[in-house]
This record gives C-alpha cells, sequence and structure tokens, in this order.
C-alpha cells in the first residue's frame, strides 16, 4: 500500500473513549491509576466514563466523595505556568454532575497524598446556571463541595516544569461524556513527531481500496499487510511505535492491537493507527478507511437457450453445442477499459480455482438446465469476480404432415370447396398446448414467415393441393415445418328430419331436440367407423366450427335446417341435412268451470272440449268417462277431463270442473222492527251462491243477506241462486207506529194505524187510543182501516194522543202521535 507519507499525523489530538463495556481482563484501564491517560501537546480531550476501576480517591480530599464512574490523566509539565481547565459535559441539563481531583506534585500511584484542588459541588443544589466545572484564574477557592457548597470552580495551579500530576474526572449523577479544554499557560510534552511524515493539514489517511483476495472472493473479508505502512510511520526513529485497532477506543487505552497483518471483517472498515513516543508515553491517533470489493464491473449473463437441432442427427434429444464467446461479449459490453480473463465452468468451486474450464464451443451431454459458472478476472488489477447462467436447450416443437378430406357439397361437383386446416391442428403438433402453427402456399413462405393464408377459411384451387405449416413454441420461439395435404371427395350422407310437439310450457315454436335420434338415418349405407358432428349452418358444417351438442334447441321458430357431418379423422365423408319441426299443440281452453243445479236433477248439462277457432272435427278426444266425442252431457258434479289431440299427434288436455248448486233454502229470518233502524236479516242454506232482494223479484239484488233502515210494512223478501238454479220468496212484517196523521178527507194520512199487522201477522193484536188525560177514546180493529180523529162522532183537536199495543206475540208498546188538523 502506498501512502503519502504526509498525511499521517493530526496537529491536534482528539481522543474519544467510550466506556459502555467493562475492560475486565485487559491490562489497562483509565479509571484507574497505574492506567491514567497521558496529557500532551497542550491538547483537549472528549471521553466519556463509566465504571470506577479500584477505589483510589475516597478520603484524600477535603471535598469529601470518591470514585463513581471515573477517568484518570497524568499531567507532566513541559514548560512552567499556571495549570487550569474547564470540564464541559455533553448534555447541558444541571442534572448532569461532574466532579474532579487534582494530586502532585510528583505523586505516585502508590503514594497520591492529600488533592491539592478538588471540586464536588452538585449544579443543581448549588442553583448554578450551568453545569460545567474545573480550574480558573479568577476563582479564589482551592477546593469546593460537595453538595449545594461552591460554584464548582476552584482556583488555578502555578506549576513548574517538570512536575507531574494526576487529574481525576469523576462523574457521580449523569451519563453524558464531556469534553476538556486547558486554559491555563503552561504546557505538556509534545506529541510524537517525525519530520518527514506530520503534516499539520491533514486530518485522515486516504482510503485504501483493495480487491477481496480471499476465497469465496464475495464475502468482501481479504488480508491486509500493512508492514511497509508501519515502516514509512517509524521512518527509521528508535522511540516510536506503531499499532493497528478495530476502534479509536482500542487505540487510546492500547488494548486489542490488530498486527500489521490481519483479515478485515468487513468490506468498509475504519482502522485506527496509535503513534506512540515510547520515552514520554504521549501518542497520536489517526484512522483511514479500508475498502474491501470485488469485481462487479461487469454485466450479469442472462440465460443461455437454443433450440434443439439435428447436428447431432437428433433435433429431439435436447443436445446442442453452444458458443461461448457470445456470453463474454455481453459480460463486457460497454465496460470501458475492460481488460479481463473470463473462464467457463461447470461447478462454482471450479470457478473459484479456475480447475477445469470449459471450452469456447461447449456441447451438453446432460439435460438442461445446467448452470455454467463464470470466472472473470481482472487483468490489471488481479480482483475476480463470479457470475452464472443457464444454457437452456430448447425442444424443438413436433410438426407432422397430414392429410384433410373434405366434402364438395355446393352441387357442383369439381373438386373446389372450403378447408378449415386448422381442424388438422392437434394432428400436427400432438396436441402441443405451446405451439401455435400458420400457414402458407410454399415451404419458402413458411421459412422466410411471409404471406401467411388464412387458414379457418382456405378455398382450395388445386385437388389436391399441400399447403406448408411453420410450427412455433410460443415459450421458446423454436420452429419446426410440416405438410397438410388438402383433398376433396364426393362422397355424401342422408338427409334427415326430427319433429317435437310445442309441449315444453312455453308455446312459442321452439323445443328441444335430440339430435342423435337421426344419426342411424344420417349414418345409413355409410362405412363403419365413421364420426358425426351436427352443425347449425352449412358453412359451420364445412369448417369444423361451433359443433352443436347432442341436444340442441332450435333457434328459428317452428321450421330450421341443421347440418350433420360425416367424417374419419377429419376425412369429410358427406353434410347431411336435418329438418327440425316443432308442431303446434292445439288451441284449447284448458280450465273451464261451471254449476250443475241439483234442483234440475235429471236433467243434463253440455260440456264441450273447449276448442278455440277451429272446428271440432280436425281433433280427436279422450273424456275421461270413456267418450270420445267433441262433447258430452252429464247430471252430477264433479272433475271432467278431455284430451284434444291435432292430426300432428300434440294434444293439450282440459279440465273441465262442474260444482254444484240449488235453489236457497229459508232457515230463518231475522226482524228488528219497531225501531228507529229496523232491518230485516235473512238466514239460508244449500249449495249454490245466493243474492237478495225486497220487493220486487227482478231486484236489485245484493250479495248481503242483511236489509237496514226498512219501513215499517208488510215486504216479500226474494232469494236467487246466482248459477240460475232458481229464486224462492217469503213474506215478511216490519212493526212500526206512524208519529202523525192528517184525518182531513183528502185521502192522504187520514187514519192512524199500527203498520205491519195483516190477517197473517199479527192479527190478534189489541190497540187502544188515548188523549193525554188517559181517556180511552178509541179501540181499534188490528185488521181495519185505523183511528180517524174522533170520539162519539166528533173531531178531535189538534194535539198529542197516546196509544198501547198489545201485539199477538207478546210485545206491548206505549208511546205517543201526533193528530194534525
Amino acid at each position: 500500500m502506498n501512502l503519502n507519507p504526509n498525511l499521517i499525523f493530526k496537529s491536534t489530538l482528539l481522543l474519544c473513549l467510550l466506556f459502555s463495556i467493562p475492560f475486565v481482563g485487559f491490562s489497562q484501564e483509565p479509571n484507574d491509576c497505574q492506567n491514567a491517560v497521558t496529557v500532551c501537546g497542550n491538547s483537549s480531550f472528549s471521553f466519556d466514563v463509566n465504571g470506577q476501576g479500584v477505589e483510589e480517591v475516597q478520603g484524600l480530599s477535603a471535598c469529601g466523595s470518591g470514585e463513581n464512574n471515573s477517568i484518570w490523566f497524568q499531567v507532566t509539565i513541559a514548560t512552567s505556568g499556571t495549570l487550569a481547565f474547564t470540564l464541559t459535559p455533553g448534555s447541558t441539563s444541571i442534572n448532569e454532575d461532574y466532579d474532579f481531583f487534582l494530586f502532585g506534585p510528583n505523586a505516585t500511584c502508590g503514594n497520591l497524598g492529600q488533592t491539592i484542588r478538588c471540586s464536588t459541588t452538585n449544579p443543581a443544589a448549588a442553583n448554578q446556571g450551568n453545569n460545567l466545572t474545573g480550574m480558573s484564574a479568577t476563582d479564589p477557592d482551592p477546593d469546593e463541595g460537595p453538595g449545594a457548597d461552591g460554584d464548582s470552580f476552584v482556583s488555578d495551579l502555578d506549576v513548574l516544569a517538570g512536575e507531574t500530576y494526576f487529574l481525576v474526572i469523576d462523574r457521580p449523577v449523569g451519563n453524558s461524556p464531556f469534553s476538556l479544554e486547558w486554559t491555563g499557560t503552561a504546557s505538556f510534552p509534545d506529541s510524537p513527531s517525525n519530520p518527514v511524515l506530520a503534516n499539520p493539514n491533514s486530518t485522515s489517511l486516504p482510503s485504501m481500496e483493495v480487491c477481496d483476495g480471499n476465497a469465496p472472493f464475495d464475502d468482501n473479508i481479504t488480508e491486509i499487510d500493512l508492514t511497509t505502512l508501519t515502516q514509512d510511520i517509524i521512518n527509521g526513529v528508535g522511540d516510536v511505535a506503531v499499532t493497528y485497532h478495530i476502534s479509536e477506543s482500542d487505540a487510546n487505552i492500547k488494548t486489542a492491537a490488530l498486527g500489521d497483518i490481519f483479515n478485515t471483517t468487513s468490506g468498509n472498515q475504519t482502522i485506527f493507527i496509535r503513534i506512540e513516543n515510547t520515552t514520554t508515553g504521549c501518542f497520536i491517533i489517526n484512522d483511514f478507511e479500508i475498502n474491501v470489493t470485488n469485481l462487479t464491473n461487469f454485466n450479469t449473463p442472462t440465460p443461455y437457450e437454443l433450440c434443439d437441432d439435428d447436428t447431432d442427427g437428433d433435433d429431439q434429444n435436447g443436445i446442442t453445442t453452444f458458443d461461448f464467446d457470445i456470453k463474454t461479449q455481453e459480460i463486457t459490453n460497454g465496460i470501458l477499459g475492460a481488460n479481463y480473463n473470463i473462464s467457463y465452468h461447470l461447478s462454482q468451486a471450479d470457478a473459484e480455482t479456475a480447475a477445469d474450464p470449459l471450452p469456447t464451443n461447449y456441447t451438453n451431454t446432460t439435460p438442461t438446465p445446467t448452470e455454467i459458472f463464470v470466472r472473470i478476472e481482472d487483468i490489471n488489477t488481479g480482483c475476480v469476480g463470479f457470475s452464472s447462467f443457464n444454457i437452456v436447450v430448447a425442444e424443438k416443437p413436433i410438426s407432422n404432415d397430414v392429410s384433410l378430406i373434405q366434402c364438395d357439397e355446393d352441387g357442383i361437383p369439381e373438386g373446389f370447396t372450403t378447408f378449415n386446416i386448422t381442424e388438422a391442428a392437434d394432428a400436427i403438433t400432438g396436441g402441443n398446448p405451446d405451439a401455435s402453427i400458420t400457414y402458407y402456399l410454399s415451404q419458402i413462405d413458411a421459412e422466410n414467415d411471409v404471406n401467411a393464408i388464412d387458414a379457418n377459411a382456405f378455398e382450395n384451387f388445386f385437388n389436391p393441393q399441400i399447403i406448408y405449416t411453420r410450427v412455433s413454441n410460443t415459450t421458446t420461439g423454436c420452429v419446426s415445418f410440416s405438410e397438410v395435404s388438402l383433398e376433396v371427395s364426393t362422397t355424401s350422407s342422408n338427409n334427415a328430419s326430427l319433429s317435437v310437439c310445442d309441449d315444453d310450457g312455453t308455446e312459442d315454436g321452439f323445443a328441444s331436440f335430440n339430435l342423435s335420434d337421426t344419426n342411424a338415418i344420417v349414418l345409413a349405407g355409410a362405412p363403419a367407423g365413421m364420426n358425426l358432428q351436427y352443425y347449425e349452418t352449412y358453412l359451420d358444417a364445412l369448417l369444423e366450427a361451433n359443433p352443436l351438442g347432442t341436444t340442441f334447441t332450435n333457434t328459428i321458430p317452428y321450421n330450421q335446417t341443421i347440418y350433420a357431418r360425416v367424417e374419419n379423422v377429419n376425412a369429410c365423408y358427406g353434410i347431411s341435412e336435418i329438418a327440425l319441426t316443432v308442431f303446434e299443440l292445439p288451441n284449447i281452453e284448458t280450465e273451464f268451470e261451471t254449476q250443475y243445479c241439483l234442483n234440475f236433477f235429471p236433467e243434463t248439462i253440455v260440456l264441450d272440449a273447449g276448442v278455440i277457432d277451429d272446428s271440432p272435427s280436425n281433433y280427436f278426444f279422450d273424456w275421461s268417462t270413456g267418450e270420445d266425442t267433441a262433447t258430452i252431457e252429464v247430471n252430477s258434479p264433479g272433475t271432467y277431463t278431455v284430451r284434444v289431440t291435432n292430426t300432428d299427434g300434440c294434444y293439450k288436455d282440459r279440465t273441465i270442473t262442474v260444482l254444484p248448486s240449488n235453489i236457497a233454502t229459508v232457515t230463518d229470518i231475522e226482524i228488528i222492527d219497531a225501531s228507529q233502524n229496523n232491518s230485516i236479516s235473512v238466514f239460508v242454506s244449500g249449495e249454490g251462491d245466493y243474492e237478495f232482494a225486497i220487493d220486487d223479484i227482478n231486484g236489485p239484488y245484493q250479495d248481503s243477506n242483511v236489509f237496514n233502515n226498512v219501513q215499517p210494512g208488510l215486504y216479500t223478501v226474494f232469494v236467487r241462486d246466482k248459477n240460475n238454479c232458481g229464486v224462492i220468496e217469503e213474506l215478511v212484517s216490519v212493526i212500526g207506529f206512524p208519529k202523525f196523521f192528517t184525518p182531513n178527507n183528502d185521502d192522504a194520512n187520514d187514519f192512524w194505524q199500527v203498520k205491519g199487522i195483516n190477517n197473517v201477522f199479527q192479527a190478534n193484536s189489541s190497540i187502544l187510543i188515548f188523549d193525554r188525560y188517559g181517556k180511552l177514546l178509541k179501540e181499534l180493529d188490528p185488521l181495519g182501516p185505523g183511528w180517524d180523529g174522533t170520539y162519539n162522532g166528533i173531531n178531535m183537536p189538534t194535539s198529542d194522543y197516546w196509544f198501547k199495543v198489545k201485539l199477538q206475540d207478546g210485545r206491548t208498546f206505549t208511546s205517543h202521535f201526533s193528530l194534525k188538523r
């Protein structure tokens, strides 16, 4: 490694020691006196403190306290002056508390004596504005603390050249690191220097860029030899020692040195150099980066796929020859200045050791895919990179020569027709789903993939004629070729017909046909072993497109022609017409309901078959009674059925329900009379459907059997069967008392009489008339005209009069009425 020797030392030493891990078992620990950090060259420090090591301060100061988390410094004075410093915690929190203790001059670790300066003031307890501490020329006190005592600063110290002091920094409270700045006038011994290597402007060494030189070459771990660098740093000086360390902390405390030759642990690693003056103990820390890389400046090769060929006499054995120069060009393409040695191997181990390289033109001996391992060595740098790719021998698609025989069914036997050549696709490719076929008129067009023809509907112009195919594997792109021989046949098959009745529940001319019912007719006379398939159109049959299933529902109502193709392995024998007919069903009323009047028995009624808009003579009839005429006569209720069949053999069934009906029988009449709302309720029994009228046999009739608001008097109630089985009637009486009468001989309301009485109803009733004083004026004959308003032949005056009526049925009524003149 060639490094500029002028970039090795730093002009100012910044030591960062992070002691978060205890240093148990190490030879040097800066939290004990004997391992104190040597202060050199008026340098400033930045440290963390963690752990107290061996307690050495307790009881040796006027400030109280002792070691909690401490670090020791050994200060040797180079030139006389004052010793002063400022300690600044990394955190500004007032709770961060740092103390210090100063021993000397010329104290030793075994005989420290009492402190000559110390401060254990707690900044939070002392209500300080900050948490700094130290020695200052402006402070008069030699010691402060503990707790709230003082302001954390004590007076500086006059020191002489050659004197040695121990400074102990302790952190009793908090967890932040600290920085230490020397502010006095005294100076310390210089750090090690070398006139050849020192450069006050340098901060670190240049990075070391190395290749991964140790197998497996891609883990970024390799061997580093820093012997030359060490010699350059020492440069023949006898009192300089150089060590290398993984961390700055190790370098500061001079532990876990790496040695001049070591292995890296990662691809990017910082190495710290400790350069120490073995006479004074002063040292500086420097660092540099080691960047370990493997060779990656190349293109990753893609899979190398070739189609199988017959250069070895077999185009289906998966063996061919690969030219690795093609991959070399791919790997180095676009890499400027590439000077690579590239070799190909069958294993990663061979590639790493450069063993058994494969020839440039490599013929595989085992089935592919096979992984090929690539070793790429940069001749200029010696760096090695690795990659790999798969070689694949793609299967060449099967392409069989086949023949197609088509029917010449256009009525002109000239040997020309339309072929659907794609019907032969499975035969050509062996059913390979990854095969794509295009068709051409010549072999040259097929090889050049130009002038492809429409194979779905090709009209031949020679008989026979050869068509050439190009079969491509849609995944690999490999290609094969074959021939299709087209030939036109003049044989034929039989036509047939199928007919069904439109009895699927919807009379629309559409029905389902079982096409296989015509198989025997179509194939009659044809050679054995023929295949039969049905199509909706002639062109579909010719091109074998859109085949129909065994069950087919016509798409044209009532009458449609479809086609049957007879063939033997795509060799057409004939195309037949299949006539499909859907017969209409008889047009009849399928449900009917009527009534038979039981009171008319044994008279009969006529039932008919319900034929609509046609002559019954065009149909056949089969009644549930066993009769076969268009009509029958019955005289009893029940359900009667008749099957009506037309001349096409299609039928419908008609159901006639004959319900019983009868003239009504009155079982009771309930009358509410002599009231404000007189009513008549008629109760009947019977099989009929009844309606009711009052006083007129012709109605109007009502469905309700109750008549409300009936005026007093005599009425006839009529009950009629809605099914015309007859009418019955009943005479009823509604008793009522007039409120007034006008006996003035005008023939209008000249008599007062109880209404609703006749010789049938209430004939034996008693009717008495009184004046308002209770004098009996008249006893009326219930069947007579009534009271004429006189008493002993004298007209009674206009007034109210009273009556008392005792009806024949035992009811008694007393009330009054008015006589008006």
